[in-house]
């Protein structure tokens, strides 16, 4: 038992220690899930996996930003699948976006990680999921960039399921 506590505590370090800057942070799609799964009860989750390389995720990143800062009862969650060699671009992106909290960058092998995320995730960017505040599970799930007007109609569902 106390091994198992020393790796998952070792493992946790490790991953916060991949990255320079202590917001962004290296990490696989257990983690995030387990980091997701901590809001619920309390929160609903918008999940955005993005990259600075796509122009669509790009396009939308301000807009979920905003929702992030609008509504109080979600948790924003960004997780960039950008290679180790973009991290100068993606912390530097995030800055220029103003996000606050913890950032997640893929530290896992592309087709685990899109497995880990969700299972029918094509691994087209962005992605987007929305948890329920209440249930914690997944109420809708999407690739590409949408509508704001989508989105809304997503969140809702989520603040109040």
């Amino acid at each position: 038992m106390r091994l198992l506590l020393f790796q998952t505590v070792l493992s946790f370090l490790l991953l916060f220690s991949a990255c320079s800057r202590e917001d962004l942070v290296a990490t696989d799609s257990k983690t995030i899930h387990e980091h997701v799964s901590s809001f619920t009860g309390e929160k609903a989750v918008l999940l955005n996996v993005w990259s600075t390389s796509c122009v669509p995720c790009v396009e939308e990143f301000p807009m979920i930003v905003n929702f992030g800062n609008e509504i109080n009862d979600l948790e924003v969650v960004f997780v960039s699948a950008d290679f180790d060699d973009q991290l100068g671009a993606v912390k530097d992106f995030l800055s220029e976006q103003k996000v606050t909290g913890i950032s997640f960058i893929k530290n896992e092998k592309d087709q685990p990680f899109i497995n880990g995320i969700h299972p029918e995730w094509s691994g087209s960017l962005p992605f987007t999921i929305l948890y329920g505040k209440i249930s914690g599970k997944i109420l809708s799930f999407w690739e590409g960039k949408e509508s704001e007007s989508k989105f809304r109609v997503a969140i809702q569902l989520a603040l109040n399921e």
